[in-house]
């Protein structure tokens, strides 16, 4: 199995021809898309496409075309809430490594390679300008990469690489004045993978504990447990109210809007350590997650605009704090 990818930016060089420095991104850039550009396919599906992932979501037919040549393919798994489609062919293809989002900053260069327009693979060069969890006041509902390179129709689904040539991330859509785009870290995408290798399902998981800022830190979190809902993983866990969170699985928490990440990477049915402080005592529990309500149901969808290929699962608020 393979993840797909279909995109790419195009931005210009602002920079000399005998300008050292431009001739050395350049060939770095150069590097990356001859070592890289077997395994970016080209997907065209076919058929009633109900909406759009990054590869056509709900359609029934697609096929690959890479080296030159078209393959029949079928679609494993798609999932709304990262936005993010799981495609196999049968037959040996190239594939990325795979990097770490969590190692980069802001200004770190990043490069994506696609088809804009339906144009060649194209090599884009950009920079990450920040990782954000909300857009417009639209929640993620994990952090995304903001990237600075111009996204053009046809680019939703290229990989984003460093500059070792390993996949940190997704493209996912376009800003308004399409001079940036925001990308899913990897780890989240290979969190739906791994679901999908274990189970045959994306399982998003949730304890059912609500979270407020505290008044006072302690651990160095402000993250309190206000309410243990009934009827939920958290409610026989040992958690109570008043509770300061510091930790969800193998993610700190340090203010209430860390559960964003953390409740995203929860798997229904696995046990997740949950450390919190008590008073000046330590506790850590042991919670088995269950399936996220809102995998239960429909969720909301944002209007995607003219070049943006990947509707993404947002909340006009902030969302309930409730891993």
């Amino acid at each position: 199995m393979r993840w797909f990818f279909v995109l790419t930016f195009a931005i210009a060089l602002s920079a000399r021809a005998e300008d050292p420095s431009a001739s050395t991104i350049s060939r770095e850039v150069k590097d990356i898309l001859d070592h890289c550009k077997k395994a970016v396919v080209k997907i065209h599906p076919t058929g009633t496409i109900y909406t759009a992932y990054s590869v056509g979501g709900e359609g029934n037919n697609f096929s690959v075309e890479f080296d030159g040549k078209k393959l029949p393919a079928r679609q494993l798994v798609t999932d709304v809430r990262s936005g993010v489609a799981i495609l196999k062919v049968d037959t040996a293809s190239p594939a990325l490594p795979i990097g770490k989002s969590e190692n980069m900053e802001v200004t770190t260069p990043v490069v994506a390679i696609g088809y804009p327009l339906d144009l060649p693979e194209t090599p884009s060069l950009g920079l990450v300008g920040g990782f954000d969890r909300k857009y417009l006041g639209y929640y993620f509902h994990t952090t995304h990469l903001r990237v600075n390179v111009a996204t053009q129709r046809g680019e939703a689904g290229a990989p984003l690489l460093n500059m070792k040539g390993e996949v940190v991330g997704i493209v996912a859509f376009t800003l308004e004045n399409n001079s940036s785009c925001y990308a899913l870290p990897i780890e989240a995408a290979e969190k739906i993978r791994s679901d999908f290798l274990r189970y045959g399902e994306v399982r998003h998981g949730w304890i059912g504990a609500k979270l407020m800022q505290a008044l006072e830190g302690k651990g160095g979190s402000y993250a309190e447990v206000t309410e243990i809902l009934d009827s939920t993983p958290a409610a026989n866990s040992g958690l109570q109210p008043g509770d300061i969170l510091l930790q969800v699985g193998r993610r700190e928490i340090h203010q209430p809007d860390d559960i964003i990440d953390a409740s995203f990477f929860l798997t229904a049915g696995e046990a997740v350590p949950i450390t919190v402080i008590r008073g000046d005592e330590k506790l850590t529990f042991n919670v088995h997650a269950e399936f996220h309500p809102a995998s239960q149901r429909p969720p909301v969808i944002a209007q995607p605009s003219m070049n943006q290929s990947l509707p993404l699962s947002l909340q006009q608020k902030a969302p309930e704090r409730t891993p």
